[in-house]
């Protein structure tokens, strides 16, 4: 029953009650210590009340709970050196990780607890000492592979044709070769070692995405921008894109060359999750995939409903015309393909002046430029600038949402050896086996003084403005006629004890 309560404390709009009510139950908790506490049960979905301070973004009640959790080690002056207790906060050999339920969530007052202490300074010991690099490797090493499959790809065994062509428009003069006449030559052992490389790494992608699908959710860890959901989707298809072609060149099968060209456009898009371990490139990855998400996926359907029915009315204008004269609509794929061109103005209108064309394809084609060019094209622009306007207020803070998942993704994936443990260990100060952060503090003794006389400056006008509307509320009919003295009057006093309050401000700076 203590324990609900906690929790539903922690979900209180009144945080200073919110505060009291909970250090009242936890002064009546018999096991303050151990396992037993209250502040460590957790609930049904596995969030103890810390951490459900941090998902729901309760900032005050998360500073209210370190305030609790801190040891002062000494001070000197200006200088305070603190020791915060990284018990449910550090993600190291932790199941459900404090740093990753922030970064998960969907309320934004969660992402802003990354910027309180000691959060922002863990995060920032983890990235600057194992992060980046790792992070900046593992970068190199992507690229490096890709390269080398663009090479395997570059380079696929070829033969000439040798049937002869069915048709005037057949242009192919190579095939593909077949399994036992791919790999004779030094040339095709080299390839051979390049697609073993692909298949492997191909091989590794899957068993590293997997797990963390089934442990997450296939709706969560794809469908979260900060997780990087679109890129998993892109790596996952880019793998079985892998697999598919090695068993079509296992098989003998002709048509790889489809599965090999979305594995290319798919795994070099993929470089782009890399962009998140900049601060000048990261943002911007944010946006585009915002708008590819948001605004584009919505303008696609009613992209394809328009090149659908005009794509329709070409093919329907031109199929009694001779192809050769203008093949642009001769077949329906065609007709879409040259639709689509003609919606992104890629190409202009075809038109061949040598031969009569069709009354209505001059209709058809006015219709289409005022519609799609002029109508739609400019509402899609309007609809990305509306969103780059939205999303520019929060794409540092998203990014740095980004560093911290992908900071807690290295540190579960990479062995123990190469990311040891952050922090001190609290045995060295006598504190037990917890480990804490230390944090070097710095108060200004100047600054505070300057607030000080800052809100003592405004207090003193503030009753001098409350003696005014006294003075008013007595005697009106007197002060109805002396009204400009008065006015001048408070206006001199106040300038006055302004000037003479920020001239004592300009000294102590």
């Amino acid at each position: 029953l203590g324990n609900t309560v906690l929790h539903i404390l922690v979900l209180q709009p009144n945080k200073t009650f919110a505060c009291h009510m909970y250090s009242l139950i936890l002064a009546y908790d018999r096991n303050k210590e151990g396992p037993g506490s209250l502040e460590l049960i957790p609930n049904n979905e596995g969030l103890t009340p810390f951490k459900l301070a941090g998902v729901e973004g309760n900032t005050v009640m998360f500073q209210y709970l370190m305030q609790k959790r801190k040891h002062n080690l000494w001070s000197f002056g200006p200088l305070t050196t603190v020791l915060y207790d990284l018990t449910e906060i550090d993600s190291w050999a932790e199941d459900q990780s404090f740093l990753e339920l922030i970064v998960s969530t969907k309320k934004r007052e969660a992402r802003q607890i990354l910027d309180l202490t000691p959060v922002k300074e863990l995060v920032s010991l983890k990235w600057n000492m194992y992060g980046r690099p790792y992070f900046c490797f593992l970068a190199l090493f992507y690229i490096l592979y890709m390269v080398c499959f663009t090479m395997c790809c570059v380079y696929r065994p070829l033969k000439p044709r040798t049937g002869n062509k069915t048709s005037t428009r057949d242009n192919t003069i190579y095939v593909q070769k077949m399994l036992q006449e791919s790999y004779l030559t030094y040339e095709d052992e080299l390839r051979l070692v390049g697609e073993l490389i692909t298949v492997i790494g191909a091989v590794v992608i899957l068993i590293l995405e997997i797990p963390d699908i089934l442990r997450v959710g296939a709706a969560k860890y794809f469908g979260q921008t900060i997780l990087g959901g679109p890129f998993h989707i892109i790596v996952i298809t880019y793998a079985c894109m892998i697999l598919v072609t090695m068993v079509m060149r296992l098989t003998s099968t002709s048509g790889e060359v489809v599965p090999m060209s979305f594995a290319l456009v798919l795994g070099w898009c993929n470089v782009m999750y890399f962009a998140r371990g900049f601060q000048m490139l990261g943002p911007f990855t944010i946006m585009i995939q915002k708008m590819i998400f948001g605004d584009l996926m919505r303008f696609c359907w009613l992209m394809a409903v328009v090149i659908l029915g005009f794509a329709s009315a070409f093919y329907i204008i031109f199929q009694t015309e001779n192809p050769e004269n203008l093949g642009q609509f001769y077949n329906y794929p065609m007709s879409l393909f040259t639709t689509f061109e003609l919606f992104l103005t890629i190409i202009d209108g075809p038109a061949n002046y040598d031969v009569d064309l069709p009354f209505m394809y001059s209709v058809v084609y006015f219709a289409f430029a005022i519609i799609a060019t002029l109508l739609m094209l400019n509402l899609l622009i309007a609809m990305m600038g509306d969103t780059h306007w939205r999303v520019a207020h929060e794409r540092d803070e998203l990014w740095r949402a980004q560093v911290v998942a992908t900071t807690v993704m290295l540190e579960r994936k990479l062995p123990r050896c190469l990311w040891p443990r952050s922090g001190i260990c609290g045995r060295e100060y006598g504190l037990g086996d917890r480990w804490y952060l230390r944090v070097e503090d710095r108060v200004d003794p100047n600054k505070h003084k300057m607030m000080r006389y800052t809100e003592a400056f405004k207090a003193q006008d503030r009753d001098n403005y409350d003696k005014g509307l006294e003075k008013l509320e007595i005697n009106r009919d007197m002060l109805y006629k002396k009204e400009p003295s008065a006015l001048s009057l408070s206006r001199s006093t106040s300038r006055t004890s302004s000037h003479r309050g920020w001239e004592i401000l300009r000294r102590n700076t």
